[in-house]
């Protein structure tokens, strides 16, 4: 989209790299994708914890919780799980670039709204990570209830029910939450971390 010609770019004084330096990491944004009930909320919390206790600066973006105030307004048809795609990849940009390490964790089904989102940030700032569980194993955990409901035909449009969950092609890390406990799939992530430069210490 063209924008206005007097809308103008302002280059801060306080850089990204300034604010790293600072905070004594790099920021990045790492992406967490799956199936409802695949664990993604529950493991991006996870790697959270440990990284704010080793003094990171660290901040999750979780699906249901912007769904309250920054996608408020969309609902759940193709059109605007696209839109809040978007929206997330932009915000989840900005706290990139005000140092912070951002973890999202939003099924994001379709490839191609996860393609966009990673084009956003510089190579090597956008770390996919797949929480990889089978759908079985999803709907017998069914934490909300919504595959029930999915099920009994409550809910249209449902990922995995009656809309599809295209699995990433190439993500940084896969990790099978139906075969690791929590702690295990979180030393996963802190060590793809560690293997980017993202964590030194």
């Amino acid at each position: 989209m063209e924008l206005p010609p007097n809308i103008v770019w302002h280059n801060p004084t306080v850089t990204r790299e300034r604010r790293q330096e600072m905070n004594g990491h790099r920021s990045c944004v790492l992406w967490f994708t799956g199936l409802s009930g695949a664990g993604k909320s529950t493991m991006a919390h996870a790697v959270e914890e440990m990284l704010h206790r080793a003094g990171c600066r660290t901040f999750v973006l979780d699906g249901d919780n912007v769904r309250h105030g920054l996608s408020s307004n969309l609902g759940f048809s193709d059109d605007d799980r696209r839109e809040n795609i978007r929206r997330i990849g932009e915000a989840a940009k900005l706290m990139m670039e005000a140092g912070v390490i951002t973890l999202t964790a939003f099924i994001s089904p379709f490839r191609a709204d996860r393609v966009i989102a990673r084009q956003l940030t510089p190579e090597g700032d956008f770390l996919e990570i797949y929480c990889r569980a089978s759908l079985a194993t999803c709907e017998a955990r069914d934490p909300k209830g919504l595959y029930k409901k999915a099920r009994a035909g409550l809910i249209k449009n449902y990922t995995g029910i009656d809309s599809p969950y295209e699995e990433p092609e190439a993500p940084e890390l896969v990790v099978d939450t139906d075969e690791l406990s929590l702690e295990e799939s979180v030393e996963k992530v802190l060590n793809l971390l560690k293997d980017h430069g993202i964590l030194t210490r």
